[in-house]
């Protein structure tokens, strides 16, 4: 079966930084993929230039076969237009680690902006969406209220609710927690949790160790832009081969 993801020996360089160095995953629909690492170690950039939030200095995207950022003409591989580019973003939800939300939108404005003016829905149908992701991620009863009233946690879970309306094949979280204060995580987590369980196909950049063994397929170590190992969650936690994964894992357990 087609991977839905395949991310092929990807590359990007800041002139003569290197930070990431020929990464390849695949994902299957469905599947659930953690990424840890150290800081620096590429994760975010890597979850940036899947949906050319970057634009990756070599390497490739697609999702269900289709390149996405990119196209060929005459057999050379070109940069897509923004309109383009912004319909192969559709394919793809990312929720930020700083939330991004609209200070100036209420919550449910800001779960509607975008399927009006990308998907091209009525402010009608966007709202009943907006209603309804806003429900599922419970936070039904915030629909007039503006983010700087939320918690950190609530105003991350309108980013999700935002990212769920407009329905994604996948969805990328890049350290959805980190910003949080450490009693609202669980709130958060519990939604993705939800998520994953749903079916819906996730790769997550975390620091939630256990939490990515629980609810992952596969965990992904990444150190100075490259995979270094990866398996699943029992294998690499658990019984990790490398010695550099090895000594990550020991350091976080001494915290």
């Amino acid at each position: 079966m087609e991977p839905l993801l395949k991310v092929d020996d990807l590359h990007k360089a800041y002139g003569a930084l290197k930070i990431l160095n020929g990464v390849s995953v695949n994902v299957k629909r469905g599947e659930k993929v953690s990424i840890i690492g150290p800081s620096g170690s590429g994760k975010t950039t890597f979850l940036r230039c899947i949906n050319f939030l970057e634009k990756p200095t070599s390497g490739h995207i697609f999702v269900e076969g289709k390149l996405i950022g990119e196209k060929t003409v005459s057999g050379k591989f070109v940069h897509v237009s923004d309109t383009e580019l912004a319909k192969d973003r559709q394919e793809i939800g990312f929720v930020f680690q700083r939330f991004n939300l609209f200070p100036h939108l209420s919550v449910l404005g800001n779960v509607t902006i975008a399927q009006t003016k990308v998907l091209g829905l009525s402010q009608r149908d966007a709202e009943a969406r907006g209603r309804q992701m806003l429900e599922k991620v419970g936070l039904g009863h915030k629909v007039d209220e503006y983010p700087e009233r939320l918690s950190g946690g609530q105003q991350q879970r309108v980013a999700i609710a935002r990212v769920l309306a407009m329905q994604p094949k996948l969805i990328l979280f890049d350290e959805a927690t980190s910003a949080l204060d450490p009693e609202l995580i669980g709130e958060v987590l519990r939604v993705m949790r939800q998520l994953a369980e749903e079916g819906r196909t996730m790769v997550i950049v975390t620091h939630e160790i256990q939490f990515a063994a629980e609810i992952s397929d596969r965990i992904i170590f990444m150190d100075h832009g490259a995979v270094v190992e990866e398996g699943s969650p029992a294998k690499v936690l658990k019984d990790p081969q490398h010695p550099r994964t090895r000594e990550f894992l020991k350091r976080i357990e001494q915290r």
